[in-house]
This record gives C-alpha cells, structure tokens and sequence, in this order.
C-alpha cells in the first residue's frame, strides 16, 4: 500500500486534531488549539469554528493553517501521526444549500453536542484544502505528500452520488440493520458491542458508534475492498460484508 493511501486511510479514522494558525495579535507566533473535525466528499477536513474564537480571527488574517492528527495512544512518539497543511476557507451556507445541508446533517451525526452551538453562537463552518502533507506511519516508514497524492484522483474528480444519499443510507441501516453493524464490529475489530450506530459512509468506508457493556462509545472505521459510488454499490458492498461474517459464523 502506497504512503497516501496509507495516510488517507489514517485521516479517516480520526475525528479531532490540533489547529495551528498564524497568531494575529502576536505576530510571527503559531497558535495551537484543540479542533474537532469531519471530512466532506473529496477527504478534505471542515472544522466548526466561532467567529469569536482566536483562530477563527487568525484565519481571516492568514489563511494558511496546519491540523495535526494522532493516534491516542500512551506512546505518542511512537504512534501515527498526520499532520495537513493547506487554506481553511468558509463555507457560506448559501453556496448549494442541498450540500450544505447534507454537511450540517453530518457534522452532527459525529458531533451531537454542537447542535447547541448554532443558536447560541456564531459558528461556521470552515474547509481546509490540503496541499502538503507530512505522514510519519512508523519507525523508517515517513515521507512528504503532495495534497492532490493524499486525495487521491478518484475524490478530486467530481463527488459521486454518496454524499446526497448519505443520510438516507445511515437512516435505513440504524433502522434495520442494527444487528448487522454490531456483528461488523465483532468480525472485523474484535470489538463487542451492545449497539452499534452508523454515523457517516464514504467512497472508502463508513464509521460506526459502538455502546460497550461499561456503557462507554467507540468509534470504529470499516473500509470496503472496493471504492463505491452510490447507495446501489454501499448495499451491494455491505451484504458482501454481512456474508463473510456469516461464513465465519458458520465455519
């Protein structure tokens, strides 16, 4: 597996970084605060951001930022880390109201608790355009990658039909295929869950919110053997997942 597919794949199983900006009130010093993130169609990461917040006033100075991503394990030094270079431009709600809508709907799905955010402040949504990024996998495994290598040309070609059908999708298989998903998460992660809640699907993947029996939640990332398109090709790719745990089942 090639460095940018590797890193691409790393990106999507992370949720929250550190937001570097460039300091407007103390010039020349970077600023570093903790940012919560999800990804839109094309891999690229949309923070939600107060307009009264100090990066939020950084960005609107220089919007040149970095995002680093980890693992949150006890050995950071020795874990996979991610860190993005890019522009974080905002997103106007006005722009392609459909999209926007369809990005409002997933941020909440992976971010609940900032429903309140929206009436009570002045938040917005931001999107970073990666174009450098630096990947350290491991000991001897490290390199630079060029933003259009880490999206790869499949995702900077136009956006499939997925990201309109995404709520659609999640909504059926949290209906009626609960117990699919929580059998996902024994036959691929090992992990058992008492419930088990799709909250995005991509050309790749698709994450689930698992409940343990200490009542703690677990983010789990699957990915597809083959990228798909649209709600047709996440069903057709789905059933071969539930049939592979099936065959295990049955063995």
């Amino acid at each position: 597996m090639n460095l940018a597919l590797t890193a691409r794949q790393f990106l999507r199983s992370t949720h929250n970084g550190i937001l570097s900006t460039f300091s407007s009130q103390f010039t020349g010093y970077p600023f570093g605060s903790v940012t919560p993130f999800i990804l839109d169609e094309h891999a690229q990461p949309v923070i939600l951001i107060s307009s009264i917040a100090e990066h939020t006033k950084n960005i609107l100075a220089n919007p040149k930022v970095s995002l680093l991503v980890f693992e949150g394990n006890d050995d950071l030094q020795a874990s996979s880390r991610l860190t993005l270079m890019g522009e974080a431009v905002k997103i106007e709600s006005i722009e392609t109201s459909t999209d926007y809508q369809n990005l409002y709907l997933r941020y909440l799905r992976y971010f609940p608790q900032s429903a309140s955010y929206f009436a009570t402040h002045d938040f917005y949504f931001y999107r970073i355009t990666i174009t450098h990024a630096r990947f350290i996998e491991g000991f001897g495994k490290m390199g630079w990658i060029e933003g259009h290598a880490l999206v790869g040309s499949e995702l900077a070609s136009a956006p499939s039909l997925l990201s309109t059908q995404e709520s659609s999708i999640i909504k059926h298989m949290n209906a009626d295929h609960s117990k699919s998903m929580t059998a996902y998460c024994q036959h691929y992660h090992g992990v058992t869950a008492i419930n088990a809640e799709m909250l995005g699907i991509d050309v790749e993947g698709f994450d689930v919110r698992t409940t343990l029996s200490d009542n703690s939640t677990k983010t789990l990332r699957f990915t597809f053997d083959q990228p798909i398109s649209d709600a047709q090709s996440a069903r057709v790719a789905l059933v071969a997942m539930s049939k592979l745990d099936m065959n295990k089942t049955s063995s």
